[in-house]
């Protein structure tokens, strides 16, 4: 899966982040700190504390903001998200490639969430920053992402990727995992063609039993896939 949404967050929400993760107080902290064995190997940047108050605050936030968007819920099918991490890249930091563990744990709780979908919201303009590309491979080939500021990608995360040093500038992002009500990329991809084929029909005017009879057809796969 890879799936680019656009606007996630507005200029007005935009800027109210940003200036919170640059102001003197936001407690960056070594980004190491949230890495398993591997990755801590290959990750060089700063990340914002996720057990302090600001962390939380502005995760929220952006969790509240990811529930009203339908591309992303319908893309993804959430069932828990992990909660986002917000990292910053300066000169030469970068993230080499790396695969995302598979279970994480909700710091504090006995919960955990299995990663099957990662994403990266871009929060800094592409042309403030030199570098910094999200670089994502799979055995199908591969994808070099710098999208502009308030734009998220969507993709699997079994899949291998890196971050590019920074070379001029700064990059904030925000990441987080999901764990979907569907296990399996080819049938969350299936379901979410689905879906916006029968959005874009119902848009169309097209015939109303038709489109009964395919909602039908999309409801009996997510029963028939979905893990709840």
């Amino acid at each position: 899966m890879y799936l680019h949404v656009p606007q996630v967050l507005n200029e007005d929400q935009l800027a109210i982040l940003v200036g919170s993760l640059q102001s003197a107080d936001a407690p960056w902290v070594d980004g190491r700190q949230t890495a398993g064995h591997q990755g801590a190997l290959v990750k060089k940047n700063q990340q914002l504390d996720e057990a302090s108050p600001m962390a939380r605050e502005l995760g929220g936030r952006l969790l509240a903001t990811l529930e009203r968007n339908a591309t992303f819920v319908s893309a993804v099918l959430p069932h828990r998200i992990f909660p986002p991490m917000f990292n910053r890249y300066g000169g030469g930091m970068h993230f080499g490639t790396h695969v995302d563990g598979t279970i994480r744990a909700l710091a504090g709780t006995a919960q955990r969430v299995r990663t099957d979908v990662s994403a990266t919201l871009f929060l800094t303009p592409p042309d403030s920053y030199d570098g910094g590309e999200l670089f994502v491979e799979n055995d199908l080939g591969s994808q070099s992402i710098k999208l502009a500021a308030g734009d998220m990608v969507v993709y699997s995360a079994a899949a291998r990727h890196r971050v590019n040093p920074v070379i001029r500038g700064q990059r904030l992002a925000a990441v987080f995992w999901a764990q979907s009500l569907i296990r399996g990329d080819a049938e969350r991809i299936l379901l979410f063609e689905l879906d916006r084929t029968i959005q874009e029909l119902t848009r169309s005017g097209a015939d109303p039993g038709s489109l009964v009879r395919l909602a039908a057809h999309y409801h009996a796969l997510l029963r028939l896939w979905a893990e709840v």
